[in-house]
């Protein structure tokens, strides 16, 4: 559903219960919310599950590059507000996590724990992030996109028909929504922010993540005190696609030990 929030309308989909405990996740750079379709039906279906498509990707609305990262934790705490989410744990992947790791700064009322999946306080450096986008702007994101992949996943998922699926999702990102979400990590360091939360945290890297890689995973855990850690092995940037039911299984204890059941 086309959620209309003043300032941007997102696109958001609904699983299970109105009245369950919220589970709300946001997905990845050049992904859309069908990032986490293998999640969804292994969870407990006694959750309220909710997933959204942050701007700029999917069929959210795409303003002009570039955005901020106050920008895009701006949109998730407009999106909770609406729909009226407290105590939520918040599940995000890459750039989501840190849209998690800034709302939970701002609005502990709206996240009681989160979940950072391959995301760290800081990720890659901005000449890096600057060369994307002006590669993404001169050619758009079919000259990028197998060095993309191979960055995302593993090799052995790379020679599977469903690797395509994943490329296809990576170029049908609007350019705009890809280059301002680049500008966006580029320019956010949470080390300082991250280091002072103490809510609950599972933080998960993938073994074969070439993004970012474990080293850097665990380094931002290391900033929370008393999170969890947990390594995905054979997996890349995107574990919740090449091994979901480990993944779901690592989701589905954490809401457990905090009881968010």
């Amino acid at each position: 559903m086309q959620i209309d929030l003043g300032h941007i309308t997102l696109n958001v989909v609904e699983d299970g219960p109105s009245d369950g405990r919220p589970v709300v996740f946001a997905n990845a750079l050049g992904t859309t919310l069908g990032l986490w379709d293998k999640i969804i039906p292994l969870l407990p279906q006694t959750l309220r599950l909710i997933r959204y498509d942050m701007r700029g990707h999917g069929a959210s609305e795409v303003p002009d590059a570039p955005y901020s990262m106050g920008m895009l934790v701006r949109d998730a705490e407009a999106l909770l507000d609406h729909l009226n989410i407290r105590d939520c744990v918040f599940v995000g992947h890459s750039v989501g996590g840190m849209i998690a790791q800034g709302l939970a700064k701002k609005r502990m009322d709206q996240i009681r724990a989160m979940v950072l999946s391959n995301s760290a306080a800081k990720m890659g450096y901005g000449p890096m992030w600057q060369d994307q986008i002006a590669a993404v702007k001169a050619g758009g994101l079919e000259p990028i996109a197998d060095s993309v992949m191979e960055k995302w996943f593993s090799r052995a998922f790379l020679k599977t028909e469903e690797a395509d699926h994943w490329r296809d999702m990576l170029i049908g990102t609007p350019a705009q929504g890809y280059q301002g979400t680049c500008a966006a990590i580029a320019g956010t360091d949470f080390y300082t922010t991250t280091a002072s939360l103490t809510l609950s945290t599972l933080v998960i890297a993938g073994s074969e993540d070439g993004t970012s890689p474990a080293d850097l995973i665990r380094e931002t855990a290391d900033l929370i005190r008393g999170s969890q850690f947990a390594l995905i092995r054979r997996a890349g940037h995107l574990p919740c696609v090449e091994q979901p039911e480990q993944f779901a299984k690592l989701l589905s204890q954490f809401f457990r030990d905090i009881g968010h059941t």
